[in-house]
């Protein structure tokens, strides 16, 4: 089966299916799946767009709303989890999982499906310490403050997924795996991205909770984004319980812009006498299931139930008859039902409606699956509460002045459980978050523009056809599997601060990022501390010759 892997899609479909339909065309494939790990930009109208965490002058409508409307349908399978830069109204519709449009499906917070027997598995968002034992307490219309916060993921999610045992095929994620860059070519990563080298030398590069994940779920594929450049990596597992050693191989892509490698065509082995279409997981419902009294709606910092004699339940693990009830809900029928409905009105570009305000809008799918396993509606139950106090929605509450990531300077910082994630920093900062407007204030290169405005010549990559893995393959033989993947090697321990290429570059040549003062801010006399670009700003400005050149 021939699976189509993209980086970060940005709202640029029609370009997506037209790479992969000249891939095919030139390499004599079919492909039977498209994934996309993040910033997928569902956007389906002005509302929508006014739900996004981008600057006003980068709010543009792409292409999705076309496959929304019906004018398009999307020629390709195609399955979606949530990043940093999404209509985050939208996504909240469907906390479950469900179609977003006719044939393009979104994992939800996190989720597993199934399809033609292989197991495919995400989790939406990045990782922010301050947020991360919150519950999903954000809700349209946002203010600036929540309009960030409701795109990081929570910890509810991740233990979800940590009582996953069957084993998993593919995982996506939107941000790396903390530590993931140690198997791979850390010196090719840094040539690309120098800036990086003091985040991969204290290897606190990425999320802390994918990284659990990871070792957790040991899936045979992890696919990521975020941070706009190609990267290959072998990683082997120690063995469990006296079971063969599993193998991931991980790849991250590039976002859609011409001449950048952000799709990548993977040949993962069907299993035979499975299903051709889209199903549910069964254990995957079943942990839904058990886990449902643990959902909250409200930003109170949140533990999950440990084995520590203070809990009355902490394995909610899929048991057999947890397996058999789920089948039974259904009625015998996994096969996830053609039940898209619109609900909200598509952009007409003949109207447009520039003042339309976001409401908060239930989502029949959410409802039905509900009401079929006895699931809460997140949205349903944020809204009763809403109104049972008098609460002001999210977005009614008066604004405060922002810090960095539109992170109020008078919040608290909730103690996180990672507390190595910080490089240092006085506040909880994920170093591979994107400050908005360094992100969205990159400007195109001359040719890079022309390209933009026209009909760009495509020049994709080649493909990448990955074996299954096998238990008796050592990790160097592995590697050769894998275009620019390199012999996998283990991580250096926390002590150790060498360079991480042979070379000895010295990280001295790094340019360092230099604060804004108070005038540059706007904020002279006003006492407010100064603010702080990203250290990682770069990962979205293209050096000279970056793109001409290849892997």
């Amino acid at each position: 089966m021939k699976i189509a892997v993209e980086g970060c899609c940005h709202g640029e479909l029609d370009k997506i299916y037209e790479t992969i339909a000249y891939m095919e065309e030139k390499e004599g494939v079919k492909v039977d799946l498209l994934l996309c790990c993040g910033d997928f930009q569902a956007v389906r109208n002005e509302e929508d767009m006014k739900c996004m965490a981008v600057p006003a002058k980068y709010r543009t409508m792409q292409t999705f709303y076309k496959y929304y409307s019906g004018e398009k349908k999307a020629p390709i399978l195609t399955i979606f989890i949530g990043g940093n830069h999404e209509a985050s109204n939208h996504l909240q519709e469907l906390p479950y999982g469900g179609w977003v449009a006719p044939n393009i499906y979104f994992l939800g917070y996190a989720g597993i499906v199934r399809y033609k027997g292989i197991r495919i598995g995400g989790l939406s968002g990045i990782f922010k310490a301050r947020d991360y034992r919150k519950g999903h307490h954000e809700f349209p219309p946002y203010n600036p403050d929540t309009l960030r916060s409701v795109y990081h993921i929570r910890n509810v999610e991740v233990f979800k997924l940590k009582q996953v045992q069957m084993p998993v095929d593919i995982f996506m994620s939107h941000d790396w795996p903390r530590g993931i860059y140690h198997y791979g070519s850390t010196k090719e990563l840094l040539r690309k991205k120098k800036f990086l080298r003091q985040e991969v030398e204290s290897n606190t590069l990425g999320s802390p909770p994918a990284e659990e994940l990871l070792a957790h779920l040991q899936p045979s594929y992890w696919f990521s984004a975020h941070l706009h450049v190609k990267f290959a990596a072998v990683m082997q597992h120690p063995p469990k319980d006296k079971a063969s050693p599993r193998v991931t191989k991980f790849l991250s892509l590039d976002k859609c812009l011409p001449y950048r490698e952000f799709l990548q065509i993977v040949d993962v082995g069907e299993r035979p006498g499975s299903s051709d279409g889209l199903e549910y997981d069964p254990e995957w419902l079943a942990i839904l299931k058990a886990t449902n009294s643990l959902q909250r709606t409200t930003p109170v910092p949140w533990n999950p139930p440990e084995n520590n004699g203070l809990h009355e339940r902490w394995d909610f693990s899929a048991s057999e008859a947890a397996l058999v009830e789920v089948v039974k809900d259904l009625r015998g029928e996994l096969a996830i039902p053609d039940n898209f409905s619109r609900t909200a009105p598509a952009y007409d570009p003949s109207r447009p409606q520039p003042h339309a305000k976001p409401r908060r809008q239930a989502n029949p799918q959410t409802t039905e699956l509900c009401a079929l396993l006895g699931l809460t509606d997140l949205c349903a139950q944020a809204a009763q509460l809403s109104e049972g106090s008098g609460r002001a929605a999210p977005g009614e509450q008066q604004e405060e002045e922002e810090w960095e990531d539109g992170q109020s300077l008078g919040s608290a910082d909730e103690p996180s459980e990672y507390p190595n994630d910080t490089s240092g920093m006085s506040r909880p900062i994920n170093p591979d978050e994107i400050t908005i407007e360094d992100e969205w204030d990159e400007e195109p290169g001359e040719q890079e523009s022309e390209e933009l405005e026209g009909t760009p010549e495509v020049h994709p990559p080649r493909p990448l056809v990955l074996p299954k893995p096998k238990s008796d393959v050592s990790p160097s033989r592995l590697s050769r599997l894998m275009e620019a993947a390199p012999p996998s090697h283990s991580p250096p321990t926390v002590a150790q601060s060498q360079p991480c290429d042979e070379e000895g570059e010295d990280s001295a040549a790094v340019p360092r990022m230099l604060k804004r003062t108070s005038e540059e801010a706007g904020d002279s006399g006003r006492g407010i501390p100064p603010r702080i670009r990203r250290r990682n700003q770069g990962i979205y400005s293209v050096t000279e010759g970056e793109d001409d050149e290849e892997e």
